[in-house]
């Protein structure tokens, strides 16, 4: 697919309210970007459409931040920038937490190779002079 303009948070946001329809019955997206590429701001406008009200934080240092969605479902916002090795992931719970209907949102998902599950979507963010830069791929592409 080719890049996606972003001009501005507000158009970050709300490419992540747009993805949010593909994904109201769960799934797994993989967030890659360099830091500050906008990665949590797309979550942001992702969870505000699935109906996550009050504040969305960055789990930098928690490296997980899990919100309620209707019908008793979960998202799961993670953030593996500071996760020291991948099988750290069995201690936080995330077999548990990637069940069917759940929504699993990765930042930095190469740091969790081999433990977690496939993305059905992979959104590459980067910088490009004071906008951002989306790319869209299908599940089985490599970034």
């Amino acid at each position: 697919m080719n890049a996606l303009e972003l001009a501005d948070e507000a158009a970050t946001r709300a490419l992540g309210a747009r993805i949010a329809g593909s994904f109201a019955a769960g799934g797994v997206i993989y967030l890659q970007g360099e830091l500050g590429a906008g990665k949590t701001t797309l979550v942001r406008g992702l969870l505000g459409a699935l109906g996550v009200g009050g504040r969305v934080k960055s789990p930098t240092y928690t490296l997980l931040e899990p919100y309620e969605l209707a019908g008793g479902r979960l998202a799961v916002h993670l953030d593996l920038y500071r996760l020291g090795a991948a099988e750290e992931l069995e201690y936080l719970g995330l077999r548990a937490l990637a069940q069917p209907g759940n929504l699993l949102l990765v930042e930095w998902p190469e740091r969790g190779a081999g433990h977690l599950p496939a993305p059905d979507l992979r959104v590459i963010l980067s910088h490009h002079g004071e906008a951002r830069r989306a790319r869209l791929e299908p599940p089985g592409t490599l970034a």
